[in-house]
């Protein structure tokens, strides 16, 4: 499936070595296998246009060339936006982008909005601005979609973005939630996807470093140390080096949940279970 005679931009200039090919092909089946797990593309609809929003960051770079390979190669019948969105950081390299982008023939939009001075102005010192942040860019993005006809904002979260999120709300919020790899979002007109739901950090760090990709830091707006996020990662990173696997066993738990054997009673009935009843689940 991945023969080098004809590759997408994104890829050229890749590695020869057998350990990169089988990181790609990696990526690709990771990624289709989320795409049509979490029915992203609709085969009976009109063909969809996508927003695939770009950081400059390694996950996001990881999620543009791999997007670009499955439509390269006709597994992914849609239309695809690159956009970053400038949220006027201090030091941000505005050029980095759309040269990048220019060079590797992807279709794209690059969007200004300085939301990095309302974040400063409104976060009390001390207190993390990433929460703010997300939400205006969020915000923005899905403007940016409606304006460009698009029907999902495509964001480049990771497996290790999804279990971080979830040990969060369970240690932080008192609730079993993490980032869904599909959803709509509250005004009910756009999608929201994360195809590569399926794919380790390790994956991204490794493909986006071989690739040598131009990869923009998320610390220009001075990022606090000791945020919730980062607590959790230490935690996580201390569970895999002891026992190897243990995020893909964890992840393996979001997809297997069981409603009878948790304690939410408004998923589950338990006032109604009776002797000599099943739960659905074990039917």
């Amino acid at each position: 499936m991945l023969d080098d005679a004809e590759i997408h931009a994104l890829f050229q200039g890749a590695p020869k070595t057998t350990a990169f090919r089988k990181l790609r092909k990696r990526l690709v089946r990771h990624v289709r296998e989320a795409i049509e797990a979490y029915g992203m593309v609709d085969p009976d609809a009109p063909r969809a246009r996508w927003l695939v929003c770009l950081s400059g960051g390694k996950d996001s770079y990881t999620l543009l060339a791999v997007l670009h390979e499955l439509q390269w190669r006709g597994l992914l019948p849609v239309d695809l936006l690159a956009c970053n969105l400038d949220q006027g950081q201090p030091g941000f390299p505005a050029t980095v982008l759309p040269k990048f982008l220019e060079r590797m023939g992807v279709p794209h939009r690059i969007e200004y909005q300085d939301t990095y001075s309302i974040v400063v102005d409104k976060v009390p010192a001390g207190r993390t601005y990433c929460a703010l942040c997300s939400r205006l860019r969020r915000g923005n993005l899905y403007r940016i979609a409606r304006e460009e006809g698009c029907s999902a904002v495509v964001l480049g979260h990771h497996r290790d973005d999804i279990l971080e999120t979830f040990f969060m709300n369970l240690f932080h919020g008192g609730r079993l939630a993490t980032m869904p790899p599909k959803l709509v979002n509250e005004e009910g007109d756009l999608f929201l996807y994360r195809p590569l739901a399926h794919v380790s950090e390790a994956d991204c760090d490794a493909f986006s470093r071989a690739m040598n990709y131009p990869i923009i830091p998320c610390d220009l707006c001075g990022s606090q140390d000791g945020l919730q996020r980062q607590q959790v990662k230490a935690i996580l990173d201390g569970w895999e080096a002891r026992s190897p696997g243990r995020r893909q066993i964890m992840f393996r738990a979001l997809t297997n949940a069981r409603p009878s054997h948790l304690l939410d009673s408004k998923l589950f009935d338990f006032a109604g279970l009776e002797i000599g009843t099943k739960p659905a689940e074990f039917e």
